[in-house]
Parts: structure tokens; C-alpha cells; sequence
């Protein structure tokens, strides 16, 4: 949890200053405003053995100026030499975005459920932080941080937070 609270302090000093010069366009939300959101990476040997694809998607919608509810579905499919395995998440939250112009710095939390060929099926959940940029009114670029941890039962909880792990995404996004 230290270790969260210093890369969350230490993302949020670095933002300040970045965000001092975005004031002069904004691009604000409004209530009923939704989000798509969309990453992916891939990767191979130099044989192009051993591949493995993923793609996150989410659609959020915006319940006042500055807190958004959405939807997030993650998959990644691995061909390797033993043969070929998926694996997913989907999760519910909400973020708080702040209105710094084209920067748009949120944080929030989200909660679901990963399942797969390589995973036990259990909950995942945590906090995340992130910053949008708008290159114009409706598109952007993104960034995220998430902390998840899994758990089977609320009784692991507090034995498992520990054991989380970051996940770091890029893309693109579409404001309507």
C-alpha cells in the first residue's frame, strides 16, 4: 500500500506542473456524456513464434461533470508451443476526472471478475489513476495505472491486497 501512495503522490506532483499551460481550451464534460476507450499490445519472437495479443475496450458514461461510471473488457490470447490459451476481465467502476483544459487527470476504482485458460476464476479489484489529453473535443489519448488484487472470498481480502499487481495501459478514446 506504500508503494501505491508514493507512485500515486509522486504521478499527481508530476501533473501539476504539466497541467499549469492546458487552461486555455477546455473541453468539458456534461452529465450523459459516454466514453470509448480502446488499447491493445502484441508481441512475438523473432520467429514469430510464441505470439501473444491483448485488447482492453470500455464505455463509460458520465453521471455529472466529473464522475464517470463505465464498463471495461480486457482479452489476451497466447499461441505458444504448448499450445494456445485466453484469458479476460471485465470490470465495473468509477473515476473522478478533473477539469485542467485538455488535461484531464482522474482517479477512481473498479471491481470485477477475471476468468481464462491460465487463471483460477475469482474477483479482481483496486484503485487506478490516469490522464486523458484531448487533442480535440472529442478524441484523446490516455494513460493508466491500476493496482488489482484477486481474491476467491471476502476473507482474503486483507491477506491478498499485498499481492497485487500494476497494470500500465495506453490508447485512444472518443467523447460523445
Amino acid at each position: 500500500m506504500k508503494k501505491f501512495t508514493m507512485v500515486l503522490l509522486g504521478a499527481l506532483l508530476i501533473l501539476c506542473p504539466l497541467t499549469a499551460d492546458a487552461q486555455q481550451e477546455t473541453f468539458p464534460y456534461v452529465p450523459g456524456n459516454m466514453e470509448f476507450t480502446l488499447s491493445g499490445s502484441g508481441q512475438n519472437d523473432e520467429n514469430f513464434d510464441g505470439t501473444t495479443i491483448s485488447v482492453q475496450a470500455a464505455l463509460g458514461y458520465f453521471l455529472t461533470e466529473s464522475w464517470e461510471a463505465f464498463i471495461r473488457q480486457g482479452i489476451a490470447f497466447a499461441d505458444l508451443e504448448g499450445g494456445s490459451t485466453w484469458n479476460a476481465s471485465t470490470r465495473v467502476g468509477v473515476d473522478y476526472n478533473f477539469d485542467l483544459g485538455r488535461f484531464k487527470p482522474l482517479i477512481g476504482a473498479n471491481i470485477g471478475w477475471v476468468y481464462g485458460d491460465d487463471i483460477k476464476d475469482q474477483v479482481i479489484m483496486g484503485p487506478e489513476i490516469g490522464l486523458k489529453y484531448f487533442a480535440n473535443e472529442s478524441t484523446f489519448i490516455y494513460g493508466m495505472m491500476e493496482y488489482g488484487f484477486l481474491f476467491s472470498s471476502t476473507g482474503d481480502i486483507d491477506d491478498n491486497y499485498d499481492d497485487g499487481r500494476f497494470v500500465y495501459t495506453v490508447g485512444l478514446g472518443y467523447k460523445w
